[in-house]
């Protein structure tokens, strides 16, 4: 017999494992009796709290014989008339909701368009004008610092009452206006009309120095008024135009050099050129009457546009100008002799 041991029974093979497969979406669970594997307790929901498959839309059936597409909704056809009604009544909505949603815009009951006039500017007294230009001075001159705005602001103290004037601010009533409101401005009282007219045909010895100045945003604008004050030209006294309109700055220069005036009639820019330069002189000044009433097409005045009113301030919050504004005492003897008397700020 040999002595070899038998081999060992060869070893079963080992099972393969199967494939993973990456399922895509979340596994659902089964519906029924099986007992869900995350309940520890093998609490089973009763059937008429379990959720089953949501229902699918049914389509709805097309009805024989109805062969025809939904119609869209029209609407009723307008006409030219009534399309251009329809516009304009928007226009006025969104223009009426923008005015008062601004705290600045004028109330239409105050414009007069015949006459180009806001009326509004007519009742204002001192506080009211002062406390209206600095609105408009903020609302204009919104990039500028509060120290910026310090430097031109000007003080109440420099406007006059003029709400007492009840006649129309047009053209026409210019010079009465003026002769109304000189003897207010020169003595501290009103006086009559032959002493007014006698202060604005008067002009003071020095040349380019005179005591009326009427201030207005635009050189057309100013051209009127110049024709609206004639009346006070005499051979001592010419109304200076000191404005851009067809008037170059040497030529202005050279009539103020030559000539004694006491009313000039300008544009802020022009007059802030012309007292650098030299050739105006504000030693003799007395009052400044500002053209705040008349309105153009637009409905704006000259302190409604950024254009005219920041120049107008600036023109205003000179320093020549803002240390003879009154300090709100009013004008004694006690005051020393040869000292410039006040500049005062009328609104027309």
């Amino acid at each position: 017999m040999s002595d070899r041991q038998p081999l060992p029974p060869p070893e079963p093979p080992k099972p393969t494992r199967p494939p993973f497969k990456n399922h895509q979406g979340k596994r659902k669970r089964p519906f029924g009796d099986t007992v869900d594997r995350d309940n520890v307790n093998g609490f089973v929901p009763p059937a008429s709290d379990r959720r089953g498959p949501r229902a699918k839309k049914q389509k709805k059936e097309k009805k024989e014989g109805d062969d025809s597409e939904p119609k869209p909704l029209q609407l009723p056809q307008l006409t030219p008339e009534e399309k251009k009604a329809k516009i304009k009544a928007k226009k006025l909505k969104n223009k009426l909701n923008k005015r008062n949603n601004n705290p600045n815009a004028a109330n239409e009951a105050d414009l007069d368009y015949d006459l180009n006039l806001n009326r509004a500017m007519a009742r204002m007294d001192a506080a009211a004008a002062a406390a209206y230009l600095a609105r408009q001075t903020k609302r204009y001159g919104n990039d500028l610092s509060e120290v910026e705005l310090a430097d031109i602001s000007v003080p109440q103290s420099a406007f006059v009452d003029t709400s007492s004037y009840e006649k129309d601010r047009t053209l026409e009533n210019l010079a009465d206006f003026l002769e109304d409101m000189a003897p207010l401005t020169e003595t501290g009282k009103a006086g009559s009309k032959g002493k007014g007219k006698q202060i604005m045909q008067t002009a003071p010895e020095q040349k380019g120095a005179p005591h009326t100045i009427v201030v207005t945003g635009a050189g057309m604008r100013a051209a009127d008024l110049v024709r609206a004050v004639r009346s006070f030209s005499t051979k001592n006294n010419f109304v200076a135009k000191l404005f851009a309109k067809h008037i170059k700055l040497a030529d202005a220069v050279s009539f103020l050099e030559g000539h004694r005036t006491g009313l000039a009639v300008g544009t802020p820019a022009r007059l802030i050129d012309l007292l650098e330069q030299g050739a105006l002189s504000v030693a003799h000044l007395r009052r400044i009457v500002v053209d705040v009433s008349h309105i153009d097409q637009k409905k704006r005045g000259v302190l409604d546009m950024q254009d005219t009113t920041l120049p107008v301030v600036r023109w205003l919050s000179r320093p020549e100008l803002k240390a003879r504004y009154s300090s709100g005492e009013e004008d004694g003897e006690e005051k020393l002799k040869g000292a410039p008397k006040p500049i005062s700020i009328l609104f027309y």
